[in-house]
């Protein structure tokens, strides 16, 4: 069942800029850009769009989503999943993406420890007998740090051509301001939360006395370091099926950290390997006036060092050089690049994710790289 499309019909002929449904989906989104939540929940996620606008949140790290209707999360459900871009190239934070078949009328220590729960067009839905344990579940039991809850605002329905009851079959109930503020205030105080009231979907101009569209309660908790009253109540039994879960790859991952880091030294490696040979090309340009001149200049710069003092010239020297058909790039010029720097963080963390991956010298100080292609022309 799409909860947006019933309400759409009517609410089009409005014309809100952008539709009714974005605008709640986009409050959510400021809201979460504002005050930085990692682990989200949406309850009544259904066709999961709110949970696709924000897996892209940066500071996410857990996404849940509940509904009733397996199917529905279902057939939307693949747009949850990693791309190959997330792959190619890892984001550093983690993200798991999950979704659950069940009521939030039902306990289920899997939405227990989030920061922001949110649910959007979902308690005119229940029943009444879902609806009084819906407080309990949510706000006592979950007791995340942050509840947003929208609800259709029966003031405005006259406006709605064609609502004649309510804006969707599946509609149990609509409140208008008065009833939905009542039940939220009684709501905050038994379980400590604070609550302010707004909304999405401006009236017309003249009507400005109906309020908005949909009406939002934001809800606080007022002492989340030290209540932790759902911990005791956990029970012992899952009440959710799980029916899809996405690990998204991230930089936190040991085996993708290190896939970065040895793609971008070798990268970095190369630039800077390209720079030094084309410097070289240049230096014997100088001297194609006088072949005698131009060898000798290049024998220099490509047998600078014997094989005796291999060792202690790669120790010592902190830029890339040449001997015979190979380049030596120190492992300090290649961190000292800010994107390997940032990878790594440190230079013993950059030593020891490269190990066995790169070519290093016998010192393990610098990345090993062969010119015999590049000065075969000369």
């Amino acid at each position: 069942m799409d909860k947006n499309f019933q309400e759409e019909q009517f609410t089009g002929m409005i014309k809100f800029t952008p539709p009714l449904y974005k605008q709640r989906y986009q409050f959510v989104k400021d809201l979460v850009g504002k005050y930085k939540p990692k682990k989200v929940a949406d309850l009544g996620c259904a066709d999961c769009t709110l949970l696709w606008m924000l897996k892209f949140c940066n500071c996410i790290e857990v996404l849940a989503g509940l509904d009733t209707c397996a199917s529905v999360m279902k057939e939307k459900m693949h747009t949850l999943s990693p791309l190959p871009g997330d792959y190619l190239q890892p984001a550093e934070r983690s993200l798991t993406v999950t979704l659950h078949h069940g009521s939030v009328a039902h306990k289920d220590p899997c939405m227990l420890g989030f920061d922001l729960v949110t649910c959007i067009e979902l308690i005119e839905h229940l029943e009444e007998s879902e609806l009084e344990k819906f407080p309990e579940v949510v706000f006592g039991f979950m007791a995340p740090t942050m509840v947003v809850i929208s609800t259709p605002n029966s003031e405005f329905n006259p406006l709605l051509p064609g609502v004649t009851v309510f804006r969707h079959p599946d509609h149990k109930f609509e409140w208008d301001r008065a009833q939905f503020q009542s039940w939220a205030l009684d709501t905050a105080k038994r379980y400590d939360y604070t609550v302010e009231f707004t909304g999405v979907g401006s009236p017309p101009t003249g009507m400005e006395d109906v309020g908005f569209c949909t009406q939002i309660g934001v809800f606080v908790k007022k002492y989340p370091q030290t209540s932790k009253p759902a911990q005791s109540e956990k029970p012992t039994e899952a009440a959710y099926e799980t029916v899809f879960k996405a690990v998204y790859p991230s930089l936190k991952d040991e085996k993708y950290l290190q896939n970065a880091v040895v793609s971008e030294v070798m990268f970095t490696a190369q630039v800077i390997k390209q720079s030094l040979l084309d410097h070289l090309v240049s230096e014997q340009e100088k001297y194609n006036d006088n072949p005698t001149e131009r060898k000798f200049q290049l024998q220099r710069s490509v047998n600078c060092f014997s094989e005796d003092l291999e060792t202690q010239a790669v120790e010592k020297s902190t830029e890339p050089f040449v001997n015979g058909n190979v380049v030596y790039i120190p492992l300090k010029k290649i961190f000292s690049s800010p994107k390997v720097t940032r990878l790594c963080g440190t230079f013993e963390k950059l030593c020891k994710l490269i190990t066995g991956k790169v070519t290093l010298s016998t010192d393990g100080s610098a990345v090993i790289l062969n010119t015999e292609h590049e000065n075969e022309e000369n």
